[in-house]
């Protein structure tokens, strides 16, 4: 294993293409699946394969952007944002996740993600048929199987931050064949998802039709290199993937020979790090498939949504939560930073920190350069709005009026990867090095670099404080929180959430109701 070869202890992404819908997904849990085709004739060709991949791809977005579950998830609970005027989400931030809301009981269901996870299955067991056609080569083969065993574990590792003990399915079951399950032991799970990721890895590329030596040619299932940037799997964003599920584990060891990896090897895959202006831009990271940003560079993990693919929608992005006018023509956000907030967030003597703070020193006019506009429009009013990420329409400048967005779902990116591998090194006892990467993060945010001798320098809360600044709106708050107590086990209150498995989100009514093998988490009952 990578973890334990690399003993100090680098994901182009998972994005989605115009033949991908954003559709809804077929339960697997709770009722009996339909095929969407007959499976006899399903896999003949080379074309049946490659529908059958990129439908995982298409659900496995819908699992995640479904009534903007990535941010209700990770984002909200005990999290920096305050609701406005919807008790539903103003319950989800208090962690009151068994209330009566249409909204909570949906997002409780894990339907979506089983849908994509018995796709994964039946690409495993049946895309080999369709090597009866010639043209789909062994090779192709392989890699194809490869991107669906890793987008299977990476579907595990999801739900069991969000429901813990889940059931470990790894066949494809239909109608009358259809069997229930009942929930498997979490660490069972993720050790199942590290063995797979492992397995599968070195058989990615790290490009797709771009001359890679593990998929030779210039051409991928009729596509260049061109079109499938920020499309798909490849090797440094598995890699990724493991870092992110052995830190779940708490396995850092393995976290940091995984983050080593992925931080040698980004730049085959056009990764850097990101200024603020590609962070916040209208036409940065976030927006669509990123090609439009100065430097050209790729996503790690993310899912898009791109407007000359048809793909614009109104929900499945955090700004339906957060924008408001003058940004669109919605008045006020569902969502939204209060201003005492802002300023514990990013304290006056961390720096003229770009991403939120006043440069003093640059004075255009008598104005000081407000730096806080990065993030936050409007500070200092009642309501200040979130703009962190706003790709509205493309973003194509005058389309304010239209509350239609083509932001992608980023998973990860080269600033969260470092930041997670200096965790790793803290927790490993290798202060000085994850001091160097939380210090790199710093000075490119114009912050003062951290002193360890300063009084009550604490590198570990630190290196979470800078996660929480850099990555808001991203969806990462609320699973960097229970690690953090996890590891200091110095807050009896949340203490006894993790014990009692009250991290966890309850299972929906309709998946205990459909299947009687499923038994509530605990503390949810």
């Amino acid at each position: 294993m990578i973890g334990k070869k690399i003993a100090t202890a680098s994901l182009t992404a998972l994005l989605l293409t115009g033949t991908l819908p954003f559709t809804a997904c077929n339960k697997q849990l709770d009722v009996n699946s339909t095929r969407q085709s007959d499976e006899a004739n399903s896999w003949k060709t080379i074309d049946d394969a490659r529908s059958g991949l990129m439908g995982i791809y298409g659900l496995f977005r819908a699992a995640v952007a479904d009534n903007n579950a990535h941010w209700l998830y990770g984002e909200l609970r005990d999290g920096d944002f305050t609701a406005l005027k919807r008790p539903d989400l103003k319950a989800i931030i208090e962690g009151k996740l068994n209330a009566s809301y249409p909204i909570i009981e949906s997002i409780s269901n894990w339907r979506r993600f089983y849908a994509a996870i018995n796709a994964c299955n039946l690409f495993i067991e049946r895309s080999a048929d369709a090597m009866v056609d010639t043209r789909y080569t062994e090779v192709n083969h392989k890699v194809d199987v490869a991107q669906a065993r890793v987008l299977r574990a990476f579907l595990y590792y999801y739900i069991v931050r969000i429901w813990g003990d889940v059931p470990l399915l790894t066949q494809s079951y239909d109608n009358g064949k259809f069997q229930q399950f009942a929930r498997s032991p979490q660490q069972d799970v993720l050790g199942f998802a590290v063995r797979e990721v492992e397995d599968a890895a070195p058989l990615l590329p790290y490009v797709y039709g771009g001359g890679d030596p593990v998929l030779p040619g210039q051409v991928y299932h009729t596509k260049t290199y061109t079109e499938w940037k920020n499309t798909l799997i490849n090797k440094v964003s598995a890699y990724a993937i493991l870092a992110h599920i052995t830190a779940l584990q708490g396995n850092y060891y393995a976290t940091a020979g995984y983050t080593d990896f992925v931080m040698q090897q980004y730049s085959r895959i056009s990764i850097n790090y990101l200024s603020v202006a590609d962070l916040t831009g209208k036409t940065g990271i976030f927006n669509e498939q990123a090609a439009d940003l100065a430097t050209d560079q790729n996503q790690f993990i993310s899912f898009n949504f791109v407007k000359g693919l048809g793909e614009a929608t109104v929900s499945g992005h955090i700004e339906q939560l957060t924008l408001a006018y003058p940004l669109v023509s919605k008045q006020q956000p569902d969502i939204y930073i209060t201003n005492d907030s802002l300023a514990s967030m990013f304290p006056t003597g961390n720096g003229q920190d770009q991403r939120f703070g006043v440069d003093t020193s640059s004075v255009d006019q008598g104005t000081p350069t407000l730096y806080r506009n990065a993030y936050i429009t409007g500070y200092g009013e009642e309501i200040p709005i979130f703009s962190k990420i706003k790709s509205i329409n493309g973003g194509i400048a005058g389309e304010q009026q239209f509350n239609v967005f083509t932001s992608a779902i980023l998973f990860t990116r080269l600033e969260e990867i470092a930041l997670l591998r200096a965790e790793a090194l803290t927790v490993l006892g290798h202060e000085s090095d994850a001091i160097t990467l939380l210090n790199n993060i710093r000075s490119r945010r114009n912050v003062n670099a951290f002193d360890p001798a300063a009084p009550g320098a604490d590198l570990l809360k630190e290196i979470f404080e800078e996660r929480r600044r850099e990555l808001v709106g991203e969806g990462w708050r609320w699973y960097d929180l229970v690690r953090y107590h996890k590891i200091k086990k110095e807050d009896p209150a949340f203490n006894a959430l993790i014990s009692t498995g009250g991290i966890y989100w309850p299972v929906a009514r309709e998946v205990l109701n459909s299947n009687t093998q499923i038994v509530q988490n605990p503390y949810w009952k």
